[in-house]
């Protein structure tokens, strides 16, 4: 069964409440007191991954927004468990902010079980997506494989010597694998996950360290335009503008294959309600603006906005209903 990558709960400038849009950061200050001192984005990778990536987009437009400065706090460890514990068990009271994904928020729970000490439903309180990203399927340059068929040929013709890297065993990128390996009859390749993120998987492969992986877009795409990865497919249903030449998993001869990742922003369970929503206009106001879109999308990554908190928590279970029937099915566990 294919993985749909669908755009859901967007919310247009038009639909975002005027109070929200021409809120100056004096008039935030004096709103509650809140913020009166900087606020944390912790973000559960490394810098170089995609959740960094959009992360630092974002982070001078809400400190502009909010009237106070937002610091990013990189938390890495555990496929991205021990930034997300981090978060959770944060105070609840607007100064921490968590930079979740499709992995920490929607797969581990399935991949990690009982080892997994935080229930993203139960111990966060969702604010919205901010930012879907397509994934790619990348080589190294000098890798013989020049397109998805000819890397499904070279891993059958030398089983148990490929090796694939992710940024950890819990992350769509290693269950996208396993849904290749699973599509093409079966696959002998060695998995090497990096828990700090997708960047020190990209670093890896730049290196040498692993052959292939999947991969966000906009952690890869510079090493791809640098001409030190090339691209071999993208994930989603479409090309994409940024790598027009590149076709899609369907495209290579996968017609079932679609996924993706997305980004999104939460705070811990028990954040009092008019700072969930401050935030939920915030995100709005700030991923409507020209520059913030025109960054993102230069590398890859669409902005895209839920249109309240709640549809954001619908699309977290969603999303991990769906990915956990994945790993049902394949059997990934933990390394």
């Amino acid at each position: 069964m294919g993985l749909q990558f669908r755009r859901r709960h967007a919310l247009g400038l038009a639909m975002v409440p005027l109070a929200a849009r021409v809120l100056s950061p004096a008039a935030a200050r004096a709103q509650g007191g809140y913020p009166d001192r900087p606020v944390r984005l912790i973000v559960p990778f490394a810098p170089g991954g995609a959740s960094d990536f959009a992360a630092r987009i974002i982070q001078q437009p809400l400190g502009e927004a909010l009237g106070q400065a937002v610091v990013i706090e990189n938390r890495t460890g555990a496929a991205g468990n021990v930034g997300m514990e981090a978060a959770a068990r944060a105070a609840p009271d607007g100064y921490s902010v968590f930079v979740g994904n499709v992995g920490t928020l929607a797969i581990n729970p399935s991949v990690f079980g009982e080892r997994l000490r935080v229930a993203p439903l139960r111990d966060f309180a969702p604010v919205g997506l901010v930012a879907l990203t397509p994934d790619v399927l990348v080589v190294r340059e000098d890798f013989p494989a020049r397109s998805v068929r000819e890397l499904v040929a070279y891993a059958k013709a030398n089983p148990g010597k490929v090796n694939y890297g992710s940024p950890g065993s819990g992350s769509a990128n290693r269950l996208e694998m396993e849904l290749l390996r699973e599509a093409a009859g079966g696959l002998d390749m060695v998995h090497v996950p990096y828990p700090a993120g997708a960047g020190q998987a990209v670093t890896a492969l730049v290196a040498g360290d692993v052959h292939c992986e999947f991969v966000t877009l906009s952690s890869a795409f510079g090493q791809i335009q640098a001409g030190k990865l090339r691209a071999l497919a993208v994930t989603i249903g479409q090309r994409v503008k940024a790598l027009p030449e590149v076709p899609t998993m369907r495209e290579s001869g996968f017609p079932d294959y679609v996924a993706g990742s997305w980004t999104g922003v939460a705070m811990p369970a028990g954040t009092p309600a008019p700072i969930i929503a401050r935030w939920a206009a915030l995100l709005h106001q700030v991923m409507a603006q020209p520059e913030v879109a025109r960054r993102l999308r230069e590398s890859g990554t669409e902005p895209e906005v839920s249109a309240t908190p709640d549809a954001f928590a619908t699309y977290i279970a969603e999303e991990t209903r769906r990915w956990g029937g994945v790993v049902r099915r394949v059997g990934a566990t933990v390394e």
